[in-house]
């Protein structure tokens, strides 16, 4: 973020610098001004900066770099990105010609010289993207010329600072630093101060107040400052407000229905706090609304129809509220709308077919609502649209919704994931387009059926999870040609066979140039919810997807491929409650990204190789209830791991500290070398087998002979299987009712 700041930086004071270069050319330093330059210089590390001048012996101060000059004076100093390092000398102060002062994007650290304020000619100040620290030096007769301050990205502490003389101050920027307490609104608004910028400090408590006085105010924002209470009746006077930004809050209460005096604004952001109560219809004024985040608070009602009548917006967010009802906003009334998200919400109802008239709309998230029926045909027509998140919704027909969703060129994430759950099966043909898509999240649809081939036609394809289904069959091989995917989520379905040898070949897991293209810049959550207890993970980008190979709980067989070990950029292995068999392959211990392999509830035998303990960044690892022996590695990540990770292997040894055969602990070797276990006196079996058959005799005399009992035993067996009975319908259907809810 920072070389973008400072790059913006660079370009907003180019025209303010560009009228001054001239005036350097033919001139003489000023000594005052050569020995100001030369103090000033002498605390730098100037290491790495490319700088033309700045040495005693050079007393042309005009034609040092960054130095422009008017009658011999300095009037401008601009070390923008420079990569200097160090104080700043109070000498500065002594530049009483200095019109702009730029240091931005270096770092300067220390506290300011006391009489910066004393610069009566300074107009632009620009210390951003330093160290600075300690309170902003300020006084009631200081910084008389200034217009536009910007001291982000620092780490100034105490009361904001305040410049009640500066008759001309339109721009003041402190965000991104430690100032404390609350604003004081009456001196900011002395002058005529049209941007405020406060986002990212430490304020604290009711401050709102007091902002109306602002009456010249174009921006206000002031996003995680920890600020608190309700938007006082006065802010919603500020007439010429263009951007209010106050997200990441604490702020609560309702909005009033004043929010239509802003009738010039362009962007509100009071995403992340606790607003409550209905969104006002009131945005039938707002006709240059181009930016609406209302995301994560607690507004409840319906959608505001009003939003139609704002024709330049490109973004609304309300994801994560309470909104409830029906989606009635006339669409084609809304053409320049790019982003649309409502997801996590209660709205219901069908998608309206408006919505196609929204040609340049790329994201459109209405997951976790309640609506319902198919998606429309008209959905073709949305040709801009990149990400679609319809999950958690009762939407049905997957069939249709593809043959629809086939016809947009760009589409490159579809979210559908907990629909579907008629009854249907994975669909079988008339499918081919999306050769842009990314992102296929199909989980948890109560899909069945096989993997079809039509999506290997998905070249692009990153992320694909259809986990939590009923699909069978055995894994197409084809699936490891898709030489972008790096996360498959195929897990819990019923897929059987042997895993693919081309599994171990997909590029994106054994090469990172493939891993790292084509990251998306989207935020647009994607939930992935593992069942319908567990609470779902959400990432915001494809990026930020843990390369991963997710294949538990099916019926696949046969070895552990050793090809594995090339998925070198993998970072997470689960084989678990599977049939698999063999050894564990030595050649996973060059997987070196590897953070969890879990090979639980198989059928692997032999010992762990000893050679995992080089896998340094695994922090998961379990390989309980499978039939493992020997000895447990030691070293590396394995001195982290508990007995949990190891249990339900008879012959494995869990001694860690103590010495171990590699055998069963319980069986041991004679002296002779004979097993002690084989040598044990033959008369303890014949022993125990005679007492059994003994035992037996007795009870089917007593039974044959004695008729009351024989009748007593065999109702009581009845009984017994009858109560066992009772029991398991009982639970098998307290399950299929859960199962179907």
């Amino acid at each position: 973020m920072g070389g973008y700041y400072c790059l913006f930086q660079f370009l907003l004071i180019y025209v303010l610098l560009h009228g001054h270069r001239s005036h350097s050319l033919n001139q003489a330093c000023h000594p005052t001004d050569l020995e100001a330059l030369l103090a000033f210089s002498n605390g730098w590390d100037r290491k790495g900066a490319k700088l033309t001048g700045w040495h005693p012996n050079d007393t042309a101060c005009c034609f040092w770099t960054g130095i422009s000059c008017d009658l011999g004076r300095v009037i401008v100093l601009d070390l923008f990105n420079k990569s200097l390092h160090g104080g700043i000398s109070s000498l500065i102060t002594s530049l009483d010609g200095l019109m702009t002062l730029n240091l931005s994007c270096n770092s300067f650290h220390g506290q300011l010289p006391e009489g910066l304020g004393q610069l009566a000619r300074l107009q632009m100040l620009d210390l951003s993207v330093n160290m600075f620290s300690g309170p902003f030096p300020v006084r009631e007769d200081g910084f008389l010329a200034i217009e536009m301050v910007n001291i982000s990205f620092n780490k100034f502490t105490g009361p904001h600072p305040t410049f009640p003389g500066a008759m001309n101050l339109a721009v003041l920027d402190i965000s991104s630093n430690t100032f404390s307490g609350g604003f004081n609104t009456r001196a900011l608004c002395v002058t005529p101060v049209k941007a405020l910028q406060f986002s990212r400090n430490e304020f604290n408590g009711e401050v709102l107040a007091g902002f109306g006085r602002c009456r010249m105010l174009v921006e206000l924002s002031i996003d995680g400052s920890g600020i608190t209470g309700s938007i006082p009746s006065d802010l919603y006077m500020l007439s010429e407000l263009r951007r209010l930004s106050l997200r990441e809050n604490q702020l609560s209460g309702s909005l009033s229905q004043y929010l239509g005096n802003f009738s010039q604004l362009i962007h509100i952001d009071l995403s992340y706090n606790m607003f409550t109560g209905v969104i006002p219809d009131v945005f039938g004024g707002l006709r240059r609304l181009e930016f609406l985040n209302l995301a994560s608070n607690l507004f409840s009602g319906t959608l505001p129809a009003s939003l139609s009548s704002c024709p330049m917006l490109r973004v609304v967010n309300l994801r994560n509220n309470s909104l409830s009802g029906e989606i009635a906003l006339d669409f084609n009334l809304l053409p320049r709308l790019n982003v649309l998200d409502a997801g996590s919400n209660t709205l219901s109802g069908a998608i309206p077919p408006s919505l196609m008239w929204c040609t340049e709309l790329k994201t459109l998230n209405f997951g976790r609502n309640k609506l319902k029926g198919e998606i429309p045909e008209s959905f073709k027509h949305l040709r801009s649209l990149s990400h679609l998140s319809l999950a958690q919704n009762g939407f049905t027909n997957l069939s249709s919704a593809l043959r629809v969703l086939q016809h947009l060129p760009k589409l490159t994430s579809l979210v559908l994931t907990k629909n579907f759950h008629g009854g249907e099966t994975f669909p079988i043909d008339g499918i081919s387009g999306f050769k842009s898509l990314q992102v296929l999240v199909l989980a948890n649809c109560a899909l069945s059926g096989m993997i079809q081939p039509w999506l290997q036609n998905m070249e692009s394809l990153r992320v694909l999870d259809i986990s939590w289904n009923k699909l069978n069959g055995k894994l197409p091989s084809w699936l490891g040609n898709l030489n972008n995917l790096f996360y498959v989520d195929l897990s819990n379905n019923s897929f059987s066979g042997e895993l693919p040898k081309s599994f171990t070949q997909i590029k994106s897991l054994i090469s990172s140039t493939y891993s790292s293209e084509h990251a998306s810049i989207e935020d647009l959550p994607l939930f992935i919810k593992k069942n319908s207890a567990e609470k779902g993970l959400q990432y915001n980008h494809v990026s930020s997807f843990p390369p991963a190979l997710i294949l538990s709980s099916n019926w696949l067989i046969g070895p552990v491929l050793p090809g594995l070990g090339h998925l070198v950029q993998l970072h997470l292995l689960d084989l678990s409650w599977n049939n698999f068999s063999g050894h564990i392959p030595d050649e996973l211990s060059n997987m070196s990204s590897l953070e969890v392999l879990n090979f639980a509830h198989n059928g692997l035998n032999g010992s762990i190789p000893s050679s995992l303990s080089k896998l340094n960044f695994l922090s998961k690892f379990d390989v309980s209830y499978n039939n493992l022996s020997g000895d447990i590695p030691i070293g590396g990540q394995f001195s982290t791991f508990t007995n949990e990770s190891f249990v339900g292997n008879a012959a494995l040894c869990l001694l860690r500290n103590g010495p171990c055969s590699g055998e069963n602990p319980l069986e041991g070797t004679g002296n002779d070398g004979t097993d002690t276990v084989s040598a044990m006196p033959a008369m303890t079996y014949i022993t125990v087998e005679v007492g059994f058959a003994f035992g037996l005799l007795i009870v089917w005399n007593i039974l044959f002979f004695a008729r009351a009992w024989r009748a007593a035993y065999f109702l009581t067996v009845d009984r017994f299987f009858d109560m066992i009975y009772l029991v398991t319908m009982t639970k098998v259907n307290k399950l299929r009712r859960k199962w179907e809810e």
